[in-house]
């Protein structure tokens, strides 16, 4: 309810208030330029009173969602280990691929070692990946209202793909398209029509939303590990002496087996799981 102040036009209660008070009837004198001697009803003019809408604050994680403005940091590539964006991040452009994960098992970890040693030797500091994945798409930008509609069409496209298991154990150097980075990545040796299969799949939907679609030809892989820079002549130069300790690993060659049960969409800081038919 807005309150507005104000003074009485009434003349009994002006000369209430002269008789209650000499000093409001002196002031009155002084400040009126009237003849007849009468102070003059003088109104008191009050600001009205707006009363300020309140807002309850947005929750943290819907802030985090749509921020202000892109944070100076987010592109210091000194925070990344010196990795650089393929692409400029912008308010609303949500970074998104699609890849089956794996999990590695104890003895993968033995093996990562001994190949980042062995690179190490070579003059090549390998970084070890925070996470293991086989891609089945290319990195692409996605808005975020597209996201839903993006993510259903997969899941409906995918829910006929029965799963199965592919292997891969043959080393091989990869580079990106900008040259800024090389990565150490193990080869699929078996299921590379199967996910040859899933690939065209995703594809549709990438399509569908005006997005790139994977290679043509594509490498199958899990990357192991990465450097800043291209460093493919000098990974190469030392690829053979790498692959003789996956060959020769212990009990036997090392084979790097996925259960490809469902496949991971990931957009941001978000993903979305996406099973195959059993």
């Amino acid at each position: 309810m807005m309150l507005v102040g104000y003074s009485s036009s009434s003349e009994e209660e002006s000369e209430a208030a002269t008789d209650r008070n000499p000093s409001f009837s002196r002031k009155c004198k002084e400040e009126d330029d009237g003849d007849d001697g009468c102070p003059a009803r003088k109104k008191v003019k009050m600001k009205e009173q707006v009363p300020k809408t309140s807002r309850l604050p947005l929750p943290g994680d819907v802030l985090a969602m749509f921020p202000e403005e892109v944070d100076p940091q987010t592109d210091d590539s000194s925070l990344h280990g010196g990795r650089i964006r393929s692409f400029k991040h912008e308010r609303g452009n949500w970074a998104t691929y699609v890849y089956l994960s794996y999990n590695p098992e104890e003895e993968f970890w033995e093996l990562l070692e001994e190949l980042l040693s062995a690179a190490g030797a070579h003059g090549v500091v390998l970084n070890q990946q925070k996470e293991f994945h086989l891609s089945l798409s290319q990195t692409v930008v996605l808005r975020h209202h597209w996201i839903q509609p993006f993510t259903q069409s997969l899941r409906a496209s995918l829910a006929h793909c029965k799963r199965f298991l592919c292997s891969a154990g043959r080393l091989k150097v990869y580079c990106n398209a900008e040259r800024t980075r090389t990565f150490l990545g193990m080869e699929v040796l078996t299921g590379h029509a199967q996910l040859l299969d899933l690939a065209r799949v995703v594809d549709r939907t990438m399509t569908e939303f005006r997005l790139d679609t994977f290679y043509k030809d594509p490498s199958f892989h899990v990357s192991l590990a990465w450097c800043v820079g291209d460093f493919t002549v000098q990974m190469k130069e030392c690829i053979q002496e790498l692959q003789s300790l996956v060959d020769d690993h212990e009990d036997g060659a090392f084979v790097l087996r996925l259960d490809c049960a469902e496949l991971h969409c990931r957009t941001g800081n978000k993903t979305f799981r996406l099973p195959l038919e059993s």
